[in-house]
Protein backbone atom coordinates (compact mmCIF):
# COMPACT_ATOMS: atom_id res chain seq x y z
CA UNK A 1 0.00 0.00 0.00
CA UNK A 2 1.24 3.45 -0.73
CA UNK A 3 1.77 5.83 1.87
CA UNK A 4 -1.35 8.77 2.17
CA UNK A 5 0.36 12.49 1.55
CA UNK A 6 -0.89 14.27 5.32
CA UNK A 7 -1.62 17.86 4.55
CA UNK A 8 -1.90 20.10 7.65
CA UNK A 9 -4.54 22.66 8.00
CA UNK A 10 -3.40 26.32 9.31
CA UNK A 11 -5.47 24.87 12.66
CA UNK A 12 -3.34 22.05 13.23
CA UNK A 13 -0.04 24.03 12.40
CA UNK A 14 -0.90 26.09 15.13
CA UNK A 15 -1.81 23.53 17.32
CA UNK A 16 1.61 21.90 17.47
CA UNK A 17 3.48 24.88 17.51
CA UNK A 18 0.91 25.81 20.77
CA UNK A 19 2.27 22.20 21.94
CA UNK A 20 5.89 22.69 21.13
CA UNK A 21 6.38 25.98 22.92
CA UNK A 22 4.43 24.64 26.14
CA UNK A 23 6.39 21.73 25.73
CA UNK A 24 9.66 23.88 25.82
CA UNK A 25 8.61 25.87 28.68
CA UNK A 26 7.37 23.10 30.71
CA UNK A 27 9.78 20.31 30.45
CA UNK A 28 12.39 21.52 28.21
CA UNK A 29 13.51 20.63 25.01
CA UNK A 30 13.83 16.86 25.06
CA UNK A 31 10.32 16.51 25.73
CA UNK A 32 9.44 19.00 23.38
CA UNK A 33 11.29 16.83 20.98
CA UNK A 34 9.68 13.50 21.92
CA UNK A 35 6.37 15.27 21.17
CA UNK A 36 7.20 15.73 17.68
CA UNK A 37 9.08 12.28 17.04
CA UNK A 38 6.20 10.88 18.78
CA UNK A 39 3.91 12.93 16.21
CA UNK A 40 5.56 11.70 13.11
CA UNK A 41 5.14 8.55 14.06
CA UNK A 42 1.40 8.76 13.92
CA UNK A 43 1.72 10.69 10.83
CA UNK A 44 3.60 7.42 9.41
CA UNK A 45 1.20 5.57 10.75
CA UNK A 46 -2.05 6.86 9.34
CA UNK A 47 -0.54 7.94 6.04
CA UNK A 48 0.00 3.93 5.69
CA UNK A 49 -3.53 3.02 7.27
CA UNK A 50 -6.13 5.87 7.07
CA UNK A 51 -8.94 3.79 8.49
CA UNK A 52 -6.89 2.80 11.84
CA UNK A 53 -8.07 6.34 13.49
CA UNK A 54 -11.16 5.76 15.66
CA UNK A 55 -14.57 7.46 14.14
CA UNK A 56 -15.54 7.89 17.54
CA UNK A 57 -16.18 11.93 16.85
CA UNK A 58 -17.39 11.58 13.56
CA UNK A 59 -20.38 10.07 15.06
CA UNK A 60 -20.60 12.18 18.12
CA UNK A 61 -20.13 15.32 16.17
CA UNK A 62 -21.95 13.72 12.91
CA UNK A 63 -19.04 15.07 10.66
CA UNK A 64 -18.71 11.62 8.36
CA UNK A 65 -14.96 10.67 7.84
CA UNK A 66 -13.34 12.24 10.85
CA UNK A 67 -11.20 10.08 12.60
CA UNK A 68 -8.62 10.62 15.36
CA UNK A 69 -5.92 8.75 17.02
CA UNK A 70 -3.82 9.57 19.90
CA UNK A 71 -0.04 10.57 20.23
CA UNK A 72 1.34 7.84 21.97
CA UNK A 73 2.63 9.06 25.28
CA UNK A 74 1.16 12.82 25.01
CA UNK A 75 -2.61 13.50 25.85
CA UNK A 76 -2.58 14.71 22.14
CA UNK A 77 -5.31 13.49 19.34
CA UNK A 78 -4.22 13.76 15.49
CA UNK A 79 -8.03 14.55 14.23
CA UNK A 80 -7.68 14.13 9.86
CA UNK A 81 -10.18 12.70 7.44
CA UNK A 82 -8.92 10.63 4.26
CA UNK A 83 -9.58 12.10 0.49
CA UNK A 84 -8.66 10.17 -2.42
CA UNK A 85 -4.93 11.31 -2.69
CA UNK A 86 -4.28 12.50 0.93
CA UNK A 87 -4.96 12.59 4.67
CA UNK A 88 -6.50 16.37 5.54
CA UNK A 89 -4.76 16.63 9.10
CA UNK A 90 -7.71 18.77 10.73
CA UNK A 91 -6.41 19.74 14.13
CA UNK A 92 -4.04 18.43 16.79
CA UNK A 93 -6.00 18.63 20.23
CA UNK A 94 -5.40 18.34 23.79
CA UNK A 95 -7.41 15.55 24.79
CA UNK A 96 -8.83 16.99 28.08
CA UNK A 97 -10.18 19.90 25.65
CA UNK A 98 -13.88 20.48 24.88
CA UNK A 99 -13.52 18.24 21.46
CA UNK A 100 -16.88 19.17 20.26
CA UNK A 101 -16.11 22.80 21.32
CA UNK A 102 -12.71 22.76 19.72
CA UNK A 103 -14.38 21.10 16.61
CA UNK A 104 -17.40 22.80 16.03
CA UNK A 105 -16.96 24.53 12.11
CA UNK A 106 -13.41 22.57 10.60
CA UNK A 107 -15.84 22.72 7.68
CA UNK A 108 -14.32 26.35 7.32
CA UNK A 109 -10.85 24.98 6.73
Amino acid sequence: MTAKRIVPSALALRDVDEAVAYYLEEGGEHVALAFIDALEKVFSRISRHPASGSPRYALELNLPGLRCVPVRRHPHLVFYVERDDHLDVWRVLHGERDIPAWMKSPREL
